[in-house]
């Protein structure tokens, strides 16, 4: 029955059968049926069907509320009773970049207070962590603030901004970074990552044509390729992978710049457990530590 639930969720959510489906990886008529199941078991209609349409009627709103309770519920069986909190699993999900510095500091802090309580961290792509968290099968996220609204259901902390520069290899002349950027070969931050995107809004808002050469997700991989005389690349300047390395340099882009945003995705405190609002103490102490260049203690 719990798949049946989260199905029923993930149609609320995106408005169809089909867009869940999508979402899932199901068809449309196994979504279809998933529901017809839920309903035949709770005995009442969840939505009001019209031709091709389904909404969501009155005892399928009720009926929401109550699935994400159970679905959350479900998702913390692994946890140790309340009782044990400091003993219990915190699940986070961290995009590579933040782990050894953000999330390494923060997570020091957190084991002063909760020396017992076991920690797994789940690497991930944000886009990854994000559907991660939606699915319950971690509690929190380290990432970077998706370019789009997120559901009503989460909350987003900010943490870190991150300027992007453009990066260059240090036998490349030149100061200027548009030029550079039109005339050396392009190597391109993923499209399909968040970041990526951000690149690709920049260079569409700048009128800018690049030749595009190679597309990287990882940060550090376009770095080092940048080093090796590969081409020029559009990056966020992370703490992680400073110093750079002696073959790159990097450009200011000026008035132009622009940040990526890395914070604490989660889902409201109602339905978060209450660990996670101590690591995100723990997070905002260590951006304040890693801005003074001084520890403080927890």
């Amino acid at each position: 029955m719990i798949d049946e639930l989260k199905t029923f969720i993930t149609v609320c959510r995106h408005g169809t059968f089909a867009a869940a489906g999508e979402r899932i990886g199901l068809t449309q008529s196994a979504v279809s049926s998933q529901i017809k199941r839920l309903e035949e078991s709770l005995g009442f209609a969840l939505f009001d069907r019209t031709g091709r349409s389904a909404t969501l009627n009155a005892a399928g709103e009720t009926t929401l509320a109550r699935a994400e309770e159970i679905c959350t519920l479900y998702a913390r069986l692994g946890d140790l009773p309340d009782d044990a909190t400091n003993r219990g699993l915190l699940r986070i999900g961290a995009i590579a970049s933040a782990q050894p510095t953000l999330v390494a500091r923060a997570l020091a802090r957190l084991r002063q207070s909760l020396p017992l309580l076991r920690v797994h961290v789940s690497p991930g792509v944000s886009m990854r962590l994000m559907d991660d968290l939606d699915a319950g099968s971690i509690d929190a996220a380290v990432m970077i603030r998706p370019p789009f609204g997120l559901l009503p259901d989460l909350a987003w902390r900010p943490l870190v901004q991150e300027p992007y520069v453009l990066i260059v290899p240090a036998d490349v002349a030149g100061k200027n970074w548009r030029t550079l950027l039109q005339e050396q070969p392009f190597l391109r931050y993923d499209r399909a990552s968040f970041g990526g995107r951000m690149v690709e809004r920049f260079l569409r808002r700048e009128g800018l044509q690049v030749s595009d050469s190679i597309e990287v997700d990882e940060i550090s991989g376009l770095i080092h390729m940048a080093a090796k005389g590969l081409g020029v690349g559009l990056v966020p300047l992370v703490e992680a992978h400073l110093p750079l390395p002696p073959g790159v340099r990097t450009l200011s882009l000026g008035a132009h710049t622009f940040h990526r945003e890395v914070g604490l995705l989660q889902r409201k405190p109602r339905a978060s457990p209450p660990v996670v609002a101590q690591l995100a103490l723990c997070l905002q102490e260590a951006v304040r530590s890693s801005r003074t260049g001084r520890p403080k203690k927890a």
